[in-house]
């Protein structure tokens, strides 16, 4: 009855915008000189279009203390702001503080924050309530006096919920505290807050934002040290050796140029799908529970779990009808950390779906998923 899969994971990756890839295209065979070869006239062009770049980005996203540091993605954003800072603080105190995170991070926080441990500095990750959101109340229970980092995601990539970034901002700045937070769920979801005071450092994500794979941004205050991940040619003020990819950098530069410019307009059609999909299953399925907050959450976010059924079987049932998962692109297949920490058993954990709205999103593939969702729920059960 239906001819390929529904897409329902944008929240793993997105397809590039067509005015993204012909952003793209003179730099791949015509406009192709090494940024950091300022001996000629092709390389003195090729950085001036990266400048360029890095100045468009600061306009869009109305950045005005901060440095715009390209990075390889998110991953390699996470690892040089959480391993670089606090490797910096060592080296300029001699101490291993304290480092404060949320057991339901992202891995690409987790497992610097985990390296940082064996290196011997002190980890406290802090479950969040059930609705997957901390309070301030608790948060700051976790400071101690020797606090000097936190890392919380604005928006979990598995659940959606938005965390209070804002009070937490408020509190760290007060303490003294340098702030990090994954930002690679929210560009062209959420309201464009002021980026320039909501954590000191943050990460964005091009493949996120329906740009390519292979760039992302690392946003950190001017003031901001760190020691690099690795060396040899000192680009990116120092922190980020390497030739840079331009024409990724400009379908980057274009993808956050579209996603800021229709923000209001595609969350709100993110918002009625997502709402839409969820009103059809809660209304065709028993047993079929939310994670996570719904009203601090991401538009185009669905997370459930769906009760007396084998999870394997629902994922096996579903993977030639509609793209979806059941966690993270990063967790290879296992059963989702952040469920669990949320207090979903090993099996719910398994049994439950992140279902997430996209640009190519159309009605049809929502009323097709709700039919195709409940047929397979029924005949597992």
């Amino acid at each position: 009855m239906f001819s390929s899969p529904i897409l329902l994971d944008y929240q793993s990756s997105t397809p590039c915008l067509e005015d993204v890839v012909n952003s793209m295209s003179p730099y791949w065979r015509e406009i192709f000189a090494n940024t950091s070869s300022k001996s000629n006239l092709a390389g003195i062009n090729a950085s001036a279009i990266l400048e360029v770049s890095r100045e468009k980005i600061q306009e869009y996203l109305c950045l005005k203390k901060k440095k715009v540091i390209f990075t390889s993605g998110a991953t390699e954003s996470n690892n040089l702001a959480l391993l670089g800072f606090a490797r910096n603080f060592y080296k300029e105190t001699k101490s291993y503080g304290h480092i404060i995170t949320l057991k339901t991070e992202h891995k690409a926080v987790l497992e610097p924050l985990d390296q940082l441990r064996k290196e011997g500095f002190h980890i406290t990750a802090i479950t969040p309530e059930k609705d997957g959101l901390i309070s301030k109340e608790k948060f700051m229970s976790f400071i101690r006096d020797d606090t000097f980092l936190v890392s919380i995601m604005m928006a979990n990539n598995e659940i959606g919920v938005i965390q209070p970034l804002k009070e937490i901002s408020e509190i760290c700045k007060s303490r003294e505290i340098i702030l990090h937070s994954d930002y690679a769920q929210c560009l062209g979801s959420l309201e464009l807050d002021n980026l320039d005071s909501v954590a000191n450092m943050l990460t964005i994500s091009s493949h996120k934002i329906y740009g390519p794979k292979g760039v992302g941004l690392l946003l950190i205050d001017r003031d901001i040290e760190l020691q690099p991940l690795f060396f040899g040619g000192g680009q990116e003020f120092g922190l980020r050796s390497g030739t840079l990819p331009l024409a990724l950098i400009v379908g980057f530069t274009k993808a956050i140029e579209i996603a800021v410019f229709n923000q209001k307009k595609n969350a709100e059609k993110f918002l009625f799908y997502r709402d839409k999909l969820l009103h059809g299953l809660l209304v065709n399925n028993s047993g079929v529970e939310i994670n996570g907050s719904m009203k601090e959450r991401l538009p185009h976010n669905l997370n459930l779990t769906v009760l007396d059924v084998n999870g394997s079987k629902l994922h096996k049932t579903l993977k030639s009808k509609i793209i979806c998962s059941s966690g993270s692109a990063c967790g290879n297949g296992e059963p989702s950390h952040v469920l669990l920490a949320l207090g979903r058993s090993f099996k719910e954990a398994e049994a439950s779906l992140r279902l997430s709205i996209g640009l190519m999103t159309t009605s049809e593939d929502i009323e097709n998923s709700i039919q195709i969702i409940t047929d397979t729920i029924n005949l597992l059960r």
